[in-house]
């Protein structure tokens, strides 16, 4: 129970020190309709109520993952490291369909549905990001787009 909440008070701290991080984001006067602010600060947001509701209502029995989850979230975040570094020269579609697929793959193993998910999901975000929110993204590698 207090592991909870020990974990539960990192999070918030490190949620209020991401946010203070991304209050201080410089922005040109050519940005995105957004801003550069505000995705950074709704994930800071999310972590900090994630970290109180483990503060305020731990678990009182945990029970530790066995190795094959651990394994399994090292290699999400192998894929998730590797997804950031995949952006720029991949582009948008390529890397989160890829980075997409690879986590439903780890999640339950059938291929088909992870090559489902993973296209379908990079479509949607895409749309959405793109066009919902008007995000400068490349859809393809910028060396097949001229």
């Amino acid at each position: 129970m207090s592991n909870d909440r020990i974990f539960g008070l990192v999070v918030v701290l490190g949620a209020l020190a991401f946010i203070a991080g991304a209050l201080s984001i410089q922005s040109s006067f050519l940005t995105d309709p957004v801003g550069p602010k505000a995705f950074p600060l709704m994930i800071g947001a999310a972590a900090v109520l994630c970290g109180l509701v483990m503060l305020l209502k731990p678990d009182e029995n945990p029970e530790w993952p066995d190795a094959r989850a651990w394994l399994s979230m090292a290699a999400a975040t192998l894929l998730l490291v590797g997804y950031a570094y995949a952006l720029s020269p991949l582009g948008f579609l390529l890397s989160t369909a890829l980075a997409a697929g690879g986590i439903s793959w780890l999640i339950q193993p059938r291929a088909l549905q992870a090559v489902l998910t993973g296209t379908g999901l990079s479509a949607l975000l895409f749309v959405v990001f793109k066009y919902g929110l008007g995000l400068g993204l490349f859809a393809l590698p910028r060396a097949l787009q001229g």
